[in-house]
């Protein structure tokens, strides 16, 4: 993709809209829908990583009730022939064609590379990805097991959404009870899966959400890697102007 002069390209992740009830979420959504009215102005695409809700589960004919004012805007965005580009996080992992169909919306379930500009990116969530984790790693394949979901979808969905957004709320990363800190690049997973993928191939950027935590590493040769930070404490966000990528704060 080349990038018009002038324009530019935009990422955000872990909004978990929703949590941890929807008084202290509607806040956080509106501020989302104003910064997405801001940067539509001049953006050649959007990039969204992941956990936008705090929970999603396309039934055959439902989909969770609420984010009228944010599902409103992204298709106002893509009407407007903006590109938006979905990778599912691990609370809304269980996609299965409504972004793509009323939205006109890809969804990637895997990391993805994308080239702007000669400038290579390697974009995903960040979820089960290096080392470690072995627990939720196990957990995902339930989660994604074709049989498990089918046993989910026959809960009603007043069941279902409200036993999901209980484990979640009950998740202190998302509740606000847990403080995030830097692990040290050597435990930080998201850091050693992209240096693993570095000594592979060569990109530019490897950019994550999942952490929660906004942080810029040099992986060394002239690689960096970019966890997105959310959308809950820190409302930053990644833009890419053709030339280098930074992240910033929305105010």
């Amino acid at each position: 993709m080349q990038i018009p002069a002038g324009k530019k390209i935009y990422f955000a992740s872990d909004n978990h809209l929703g949590a941890p009830n929807r008084e202290q979420s509607f806040p956080r959504e509106q501020k989302f829908v104003q910064w997405l009215d801001e940067v539509k102005k001049d953006a050649a695409a959007i990039f969204l990583l992941g956990d936008l809700f705090d929970f999603w589960f396309e039934y055959k004919t439902v989909v969770p009730k609420g984010f009228t004012r944010t599902l409103g805007k992204l298709a106002e965005i893509t009407d407007s022939d903006i590109p938006i580009y979905y990778f599912v996080g691990n609370h809304d992992l269980w996609m299965n064609g409504y972004f793509e169909e009323e939205l006109n919306i890809p969804v990637y379930h895997e990391p993805k590379e994308f080239t702007f500009n000669d400038t290579k990116f390697f974009i995903g969530h960040g979820d089960g990805l290096g080392p470690g984790d072995k627990g939720y790693k196990r957990m995902k394949k339930v989660f994604t097991n074709p049989v498990a979901k089918w046993f989910f979808r026959w809960l009603h969905p007043d069941w279902g959404v409200k036993l999901a957004q209980y484990l979640s709320v009950k998740n202190k990363l998302i509740s606000g009870d847990e403080d995030i800190k830097f692990l040290g690049e050597e435990n930080e997973w998201l850091v050693q899966y992209s240096k693993k993928k570095l000594a592979e191939e060569h990109r530019d950027y490897f950019v994550f959400g999942h952490r929660h935590l906004p942080m810029t590493i040099d992986l060394g040769g002239d690689s960096k890697y970019i966890n997105l930070g959310d959308w809950i404490g820190y409302y930053t966000y990644g833009v890419f102007d053709g030339a280098k990528m930074e992240l910033k704060k929305y105010q």
